[in-house]
């Protein structure tokens, strides 16, 4: 048994001395695992960093086997945000909640097709929070767990749209959210059609997938949120805090 198609790294884990269990996501074939021998050489240690983009060849003598990768760089994605700490939380976020979330070798290509123009694009920084919550809200959706963000649960009004239900994951208005606001998550103003984006709302933003990801994708297969998915919240709050602060000071 074998394929061979463009992937992205999403993981490399030791196995044994030299080796190393690599988690890697195709179009066709979803994410996929399979062992790397001497992956963990000096040599080739640089091709598998998560979010990096390969040629991969995947081969085992069964179809339910591991298998074995061989690979070959297209593009090193992860060398290109080692120096903006932001984008590099982004990227290890990324990839670590779609190793996390995603079943094994099942295809999922519009998670795949939007991850890969996610990373092409994160050395743009903070520009790019926007089009990460977007490609969580493309996961959850892909997984059965979708949100409404069009219409108020309460009233059916389009617009207006401020919060969503913790529970439902359904838009609420502003005027029917009135009375339960301090239960309700916050809906960033562009994810309810606005064109721009705070960095408040991108913390705001986190936060509301976050919960989704954590109860439905994760809390399902009773795993937490990966670590790296809470490092880059705590990443986007302190930098909330700070602008506040300085703004506080300024006046």
């Amino acid at each position: 048994m074998e394929w061979e198609a463009p992937a992205i790294v999403l993981d490399a884990r030791p196995y044994g001395e030299a080796d190393t269990i690599a988690t890697v996501m195709t179009q066709d074939h979803g994410l996929h695992r399979g062992l790397v021998k001497g992956g963990a050489a000096r040599a080739n240690a640089a091709l598998w960093q998560a979010g990096n983009f390969a040629q991969m060849r995947w081969t085992a003598r069964l179809q339910d086997q591991l298998g074995a990768f061989r690979g070959e760089m297209i593009h090193p994605n992860a060398a290109h945000v080692m120096d903006d700490p932001l984008a590099l939380a982004m990227l290890s976020a990324v990839c670590a909640t779609a190793e996390g979330a995603l079943p094994e070798r099942e295809p999922h290509p519009l998670v795949f097709s939007g991850m890969l123009r996610l990373i092409a694009h994160l050395p743009r920084g903070a520009d790019m929070l926007p089009d990460l919550v977007r490609w969580e809200l493309t996961l959850l959706t892909e997984l059965g767990y979708g949100l409404d963000l069009t219409t108020c649960a309460v009233t059916g009004a389009t617009t207006g749209l401020t919060h969503v239900s913790p529970r439902t994951g359904r838009a609420v208005s502003s005027e029917a959210a009135e009375p339960y606001k301090d239960r309700l998550l916050r809906l960033p103003g562009f994810l309810a059609g606005g064109n721009s984006a705070t960095m408040d709302d991108n913390e705001q933003a986190l936060r509301l997938t976050g919960h989704f990801l954590a109860r439905d994708a994760f809390g399902h297969r009773h795993r937490p949120l990966p670590q790296a998915r809470l490092m880059l919240y705590d990443r986007v709050a302190a930098l909330v805090a700070e602008s506040t602060t300085g703004a506080d000071d300024a006046g």
